[in-house]
């Protein structure tokens, strides 16, 4: 009867936990309980309570759709996202990496924790950094970059704590030592921004334009320069014949032939 319950009870823990995970649909009905009274091996009544779950089994649930790419960001939002990672010298491929992870790029998304906006930011988070408006997107933006800004200050030779510290706040790496703190959320979290950062990084390459060397030597023009001529002027002497002559600048033609 022990091992009865405790495999009843642990059907029910398996089931409530896939539950929980998002990972699965169920329909749990109460157990039916019954008293049953048996007679023992020497003759004795014996009651006992006989437990039957009925369990509808778990149905698997469509796994939710990828985060968003920049190209599905509402109108305005890249232009916003460039101007603050120039503003607070911070890659714009990791701002649009972490609003993906984020969000979705949906500027109106609240988490269970309370977390608003683009970049997801806590209330307590977007008043420590200006924000009035957290679904606004430009100060969502502005808050979320300078927020990533600050904590790659703190910890500049890594840059997964300050994405990890983005997550679940820089306390927390400071109490594992300068180590992403082992909660699964903070890991899966810093896991999907990277890969995505990887990813853009890589696209952004591939779309470079190629490399031109430009020769520090002057170009040599392929045609001839034209040929220099003499100026040429005419003049009548004194019995009226017409003559033509090639002259040099500085020639005082008036001086030379008498005439006027």
């Amino acid at each position: 009867m022990r091992n009865l319950t405790a495999g009843c009870f642990g059907v029910l823990a398996l089931a409530g936990s896939l539950s929980a995970a998002g990972l699965v649909k169920q329909k749990v009905v109460v157990p039916r309980v019954r008293s049953v009274v048996r007679a023992d091996a020497h003759g004795r009544l014996v009651r006992t309570v006989v437990v039957s779950p009925r369990v509808i089994q778990p149905r698997i649930v469509d796994t939710p759709s990828p985060a968003a790419s920049p190209a599905a960001a509402p109108t305005g939002v890249p232009e916003m996202v460039e101007a603050a990672a120039r503003k607070y010298e911070i890659d714009p491929l990791l701002v649009h990496s972490v609003i993906s992870v984020e969000s979705g790029y949906n500027p109106y998304a609240v988490s269970p924790k309370g977390a608003q906006g683009l970049m997801q930011l806590m209330p307590g988070t977007a008043r420590r950094f200006g924000v009035s408006n957290a679904f606004d997107p430009a100060e969502n933006i502005e808050g979320g970059v300078r927020y990533l800004k600050y904590l790659s200050t703190l910890f500049p030779n890594d840059p997964r704590l300050a994405v990890a510290a983005y997550n679940a706040g820089e306390g927390a790496v400071w109490k594992y030592n300068y180590q992403i703190p082992p909660y699964a959320e903070t890991e899966q979290y810093v896991y999907k921004v990277a890969k995505k950062y990887g990813q853009a990084r890589k696209a952004a390459e591939n779309k470079a334009p190629p490399v031109v060397q430009v020769n520090a030597e002057p170009a040599v023009s392929a045609e001839p320069a034209p040929p220099a001529y003499s100026a040429v002027q005419a003049y009548v002497d004194g019995d009226g014949r017409l003559h033509m002559r090639s002259i040099t600048p500085g020639t005082d033609l008036a001086a030379e032939t008498g005439t006027p």
